[in-house]
């Protein structure tokens, strides 16, 4: 089959083994494969985040000296069923699925490892237990958004936000975009976008972005008002705390220190926005600690597979939560197919290209430019 494989950093067409469905496993014909970020890191930066994996236990991650077939965003149709599967949809049948391909040599990420080949192919294996069927409703350039956008639905949750919190996105590529679709689904009222690049602070806005800036222009945390009652600095804490003493001693009825809890348990202690740092380049964790208000809560969505550095004394000094996240559950990843087809999430605006398999090479050059695009599908039947 005709497949875009890389090796040692180069894209190239090239014919490959036909796929075989072993135990437990779906061939499916693709459709539609959607380029990620973590593609376009993982061809150049692969052999370090291979290294990190290999200490979590995971040695099966894709090197620069292997030949890889990418694409872990994907739908297409049910081609073959392999033995012990239970066969529930015909043949045909359009289906998504997490790209972790169960083998007889153990799970492997599908995309990202020799071991399971990805979706920049005509076609590619799934597990079956892993797989879901396509509503009708829902068409194939979304359908392939569903893991892209499962991973923003995980993001969120992980975040743990209030629907009346302020939400700082920083980086309005494929991942900022998919964040900001699901703060609006799941009812945040005040969503900030912030991006360089004006096609995509466009793109934002389409997306639901309440606010968005040119952060060269605008801070992202001074968009939405002092009125939220964040605190940018030690001085603005240390007079709050004063004068919060002074006014809480000058009522002898209530003792000062009970109504300092009963103002935590009310909400009243002032708490930073959520900021989601999804731009993913060595530097911007530290520059989120440094830049975001005191006691925010910042995950970091953007994948960054270069070594890295923060300051701890600032976050320490600031009192930042600083979460990371990776993937989502496979409720998570239904539910959002499920959003989507009920129409409660729109990623129409992300696609803004698809090309055959000839034009992978040149999507990539696209999006690490950075400039109109968001998310490029790949269609392998398009010559």
């Amino acid at each position: 089959m005709r497949a875009v494989t890389t090796h040692e950093g180069r894209l190239e067409v090239a014919d490959v083994a036909d796929l075989q469905p072993g135990p437990g496993q779906i061939l499916l014909d693709v459709t539609r494969c959607g380029i990620c970020g973590s593609d376009l890191h993982a061809r150049t930066h692969g052999d370090v985040t291979a290294d990190a994996l290999a200490e979590m236990g995971y040695d099966a991650f894709m090197r620069s000296g292997d030949s890889v077939v990418l694409g872990h965003e994907f739908v297409g149709t049910i081609a073959a069923y392999g033995p012990k599967t239970r066969r529930a949809w015909a043949k045909g049948t359009r289906m998504v699925a997490l790209p972790m391909l169960g083998t007889r040599e153990g799970v492997h990420l599908t995309g990202l490892s020799p071991k399971a080949p990805g979706a920049y192919a005509e076609q590619v294996l799934v597990s079956e237990a892993f797989a879901f069927p396509v509503p009708d409703s829902v068409p194939d350039d979304h359908a392939a958004l569903v893991e892209p956008l499962a991973v923003a639905h995980h993001a969120v949750r992980r975040a743990q936000i209030g629907t009346r919190e302020v939400a700082v996105v920083v980086g309005c590529g494929p991942i900022g975009l998919a964040v900001i679709l699901m703060l609006k689904a799941a009812g945040v009222r005040t969503v900030v976008a912030s991006d360089l690049s004006g096609a995509r602070r466009d793109l934002a806005a389409r997306c639901g972005a309440d606010i968005v800036v040119d952060p060269r222009v605008t801070d992202p945390f001074d968009a939405y008002g002092k009125r939220r009652g964040h605190i940018r600095s030690a001085t603005e804490l240390f007079d709050l705390a004063l004068g919060s003493m002074r006014g809480l001693r000058s009522v002898p009825l209530l003792p000062w220190a009970r109504a300092m809890r009963l103002a935590e348990r009310a909400g009243q202690v002032p708490q930073g926005p959520v900021v989601f740092e999804c731009v993913g380049i060595p530097g911007m964790i530290d520059r989120m600690i440094a830049d975001a208000p005191l006691r925010s809560r910042v995950l970091v969505v953007g994948v960054c597979m270069e070594p890295d550095q923060i300051r701890p004394a600032v976050a320490i000094g600031k009192e930042i939560d600083l979460r990371f996240v990776f993937g989502y559950d496979p409720a998570e990843f239904h539910e959002t197919l499920q959003w989507i087809a009920s129409g409660r999430v729109d990623p129409a605006p992300l696609v803004t290209g698809t090309v055959g398999l000839t034009g992978v090479a040149e999507a990539f050059d696209q999006l690490a430019d950075a400039g109109e695009h968001a998310k490029i599908l790949i269609d392998p039947s398009r010559g």
